[in-house]
């Protein structure tokens, strides 16, 4: 680098531009500075001077130091269901808050153990290698993993979570990006963001079993744009999140012949399943035929239209609690001081709310907050966070 401070890492801006979506030519209107500049730092040929970077962390709304932090090794490239170059930029965008969330993460972990992962573990390296019977049998060892027996699940979010898995649901402005998951080296374990446009309690349940779909079939897998094979691992984790929500055998035995719209529809608020997803899963089943299928979508088309269902507004779209718990334990605690954690990890106090579930204004200390979890166990001389202080590992007890 030709001049400027020492230690900027180029890739946090990289970052920052996605995760904002900014352009080059706005963020150099916005700073202050040429889109050649700012090209420049990108490529690491130049890093910002001292009042530039204080200006750049004012736009992009993070502290100044948190452009010299070195990056954690990415994600693994998440598959979303459209390749559509019409949604590229929302792709890279939900790519970077996800980063984020992994950064996170990251910086709890240092004063607490996150669940161990528990999640079954498949080694296919082509999605041709998958069968039918191969999604049926990674959805029931999952559930067995569990302990969730065959019936309904009640909370779907909670048991992911109890599972190791790092969730996050936040409103994004792409309604129609559902969702995305990517394995965490860095952190040895997934990490799913749920997008909370719709606030839709039967989809949002089905978009996270998709995603763990992916994330227990297709770890191994390397992501592809040929659109045939794109098309067959969504298959694939759409047939996952029907058979581990609607388990085969007990689902099937509760469907009354012949197969109703209204039957179903009183079965939607107790399985936490959309009624269309419930057809595709009897279709999947061989319970009803193609012209079965046909004819329930044909007049469910014309009774409800396309998207919605009756009883959509019944059910709430479960909640995250891991990451938000774990930073109302350590203030609770006395570890971590709510005016702390922002600059802890270095991100605005808002965008850590939005990827944590924390009320608005949580982090300033001005949201009215009742703590109902408290530490059983601690280390007795725990230090309150300061800037070189060593972290103290806590125990992360477990939901039932």
């Amino acid at each position: 680098m030709s001049r400027g401070i020492t230690g900027f890492e180029p890739g946090r801006l990289i970052q920052a531009l996605a995760a904002r979506g900014l352009s080059q030519v706005a963020l150099a209107g916005m700073v202050g500075v040429s889109p050649a500049t700012i090209s420049k730092w990108k490529s690491g040929q130049q890093s910002p001077e001292a009042e530039a970077l204080v200006n750049l962390s004012q736009v992009i709304n993070v502290t100044p130091e948190w452009f010299t932090r070195p990056l954690p090794e990415k994600c693994s490239l998440p598959l979303f269901r459209s390749n559509a170059s019409a949604h590229a930029n929302a792709r890279t965008m939900l790519e970077a808050r996800l980063e984020w969330a992994q950064d996170i993460a990251l910086a709890l972990s240092e004063f607490v153990d996150f669940p161990d992962v528990n999640l079954p573990k498949r080694a296919f390296t082509d999605p041709e290698q998958i069968t039918n019977a191969d999604v049926e049998d990674a959805a029931d060892e999952c559930r067995e993993l569990w302990g969730l027996g065959r019936r309904a699940i009640p909370d779907l979010a909670m048991a992911v979570e109890g599972a190791g898995v790092i969730l996050v649901r936040e409103e994004t402005g792409v309604a129609t990006i559902e969702g995305l998951s990517a394995w965490s080296q860095v952190l040895s374990r997934p990490l799913v963001l749920l997008s909370s446009d719709k606030q839709n309690g039967f989809r949002s349940r089905f978009d996270l079993a998709h995603e763990l779909g992916h994330l227990i079939l297709h770890k191994g897998i390397s992501r592809s744009t040929d659109p045939v094979r794109h098309k067959l691992m969504e298959d694939q984790a759409h047939r996952f999140a029907g058979a581990f929500l609607l388990p085969a055998e007990t689902f099937a035995a509760e469907v009354k012949n012949p197969v109703t719209l209204d039957s179903l529809l009183l079965m939607k608020q107790r399985w936490g399943v959309s009624v269309a997803a419930m057809v595709m899963r009897l279709w999947a089943l061989k319970v009803i035929d193609d012209d079965a299928k046909g004819l329930l979508f044909k007049r469910r088309s014309a009774r409800w239209g396309v998207k919605a269902e009756p009883g959509d507004d019944g059910r709430a779209p479960e909640q995250t609690r891991l990451l938000k718990r774990t930073i109302e334990l350590l203030a609770a605690s006395g570890i971590m001081p709510v005016e702390a954690v922002s600059s802890y990890i270095g991100l605005a106090a808002n965008d850590i709310e939005m990827l944590t579930g924390l009320p608005e204004n949580y982090l300033s200390g001005k949201a009215a907050v009742l703590h109902l979890a408290k530490l059983k166990t601690m280390v007795s001389s725990a230090p309150t966070i300061k800037n070189d202080d060593i972290a103290v590992v806590l125990p992360f007890k477990r939901s039932t």
